[in-house]
């Protein structure tokens, strides 16, 4: 049965065939990719507004991972209508629309009319450029192009989009709810509700190869933003025992999350997907933790004390290796004992 009603033919036959690729190209604006490289960007250098930032990774992440869920307990397949048909343009072309106008897998609901909503609504609220409204208006606007341009190219019906973005909506009203109410960063708890919703999209979709990475790139997120915590926490602690609640706490999560990680792409074989999934979340923890640990004076400071003495360290260690080291020190100590024979032979005469 249908979920159609008809919404195709209206909508396609208003779009030329040489505009085809232009709507495979508007759609990347709600595609992963590009909403993971604009949440990336305006993490990294936006730098008064990170922390909003990282409830928008956060966001996002459950927001796949609700995607996942979604599609794999309803299991609804696509219209398949396309926009037009492949041989039809020109062979220079071809590649790039098959590229961005065509998708597989489940259709119900729209994972780009979702997601679209999760991150230009989160953006919105979060950010400072404009008005509010003016941000709304922008946001709804980009999510009303992409779910049209979805609908022309014939990969997903009326009802799928309607369902994402109104299943979108709810999420935010919800998870907005509990940042509100919560006393711990909200970073920290939207990341969390990342891992959580990874695992159990995980056991959904009975280990589907988008799941596990989705786990690796959650835990991997959550692990990032701990150690961005705990690097704040050491360089505003005005005495060392200031330091160890947090050292304690944001380490233990921190480690919690990074461990599995490196135990998976330790023991898993070499282009697997489990080690894929490691490789993501270690990557997703550096990508975190880097620019706030690199941006903040106080933290550079730390961080530059800590690489000193590590490195003096490690070249202490390297020089106790050496056989010449061992055997200056045994002459050091030979001459030292017999300073010391000397010393206490003219005391003893005295």
């Amino acid at each position: 049965m249908s979920r159609g009603i008809g919404e195709f033919a209206p909508i396609q036959d208003l779009i030329p065939d040489w505009a085809a690729v232009l709507v495979g190209l508007v759609t990347q604006l709600g595609d992963v990719w590009f909403l993971a490289l604009l949440v990336g960007v305006v993490y990294w250098f936006h730098a008064r507004r990170r922390d909003d930032a990282a409830v928008t990774v956060g966001l996002s992440l459950t927001g796949l991972a609700l995607i996942t869920i979604l599609k794999h307990v309803f299991e609804l397949p696509r219209p398949g209508q396309p926009l037009v048909a492949l041989e039809a343009l020109p062979g220079l072309v071809q590649p790039l629309y098959e590229a961005t106008a065509m998708a597989s897998g489940y259709g119900f609901p729209s994972g780009h009319a979702l997601m679209t909503t999760i991150v230009y609504v989160s953006l919105a609220k979060r950010l400072s450029i404009g008005t509010a409204r003016q941000r709304l208006l922008a946001a709804a606007a980009v999510v009303a192009v992409v779910s049209l341009s979805r609908i022309a190219l014939g990969v997903h019906y009326l009802v799928d989009i309607v369902a994402g973005i109104a299943i979108g909506l709810a999420f935010l009203f919800v998870a907005e709810r509990l940042l509100a109410r919560t006393s711990t960063d909200g970073a920290t708890v939207a990341l969390a509700m990342a891992v959580v919703a990874s695992v159990i999209a995980l056991l959904v979709s009975s280990v589907d190869p988008d799941a596990v990475l989705l786990v690796g790139a959650s835990l991997g997120s959550f692990a990032g933003w701990q150690l961005v915590c705990l690097g704040r926490a050491v360089a505003a602690a005005d005495r060392p025992s200031h330091a160890v609640r947090p050292l304690v706490s944001r380490g233990t999560l921190a480690a919690g999350a990074i461990v599995p990680l490196i135990a998976v792409l330790d023991s898993a074989q070499l282009l697997s997907v489990p080690a894929a999934s490691a490789a993501l979340g270690l990557a997703m923890a550096a990508f975190v933790a880097a620019p706030v640990l690199y941006g903040s004076e106080r933290t550079g400071r730390v961080w530059t004390a800590l690489t000193f003495w590590a490195t003096m360290t490690a070249l202490g260690l390297r020089s106790l290796r050496r056989s010449s080291t061992w055997r200056r020190g045994f002459a050091v100590g030979r001459r030292c004992a017999g300073h010391a024979r000397r010393w206490l032979r003219a005391q003893s005469l005295d």
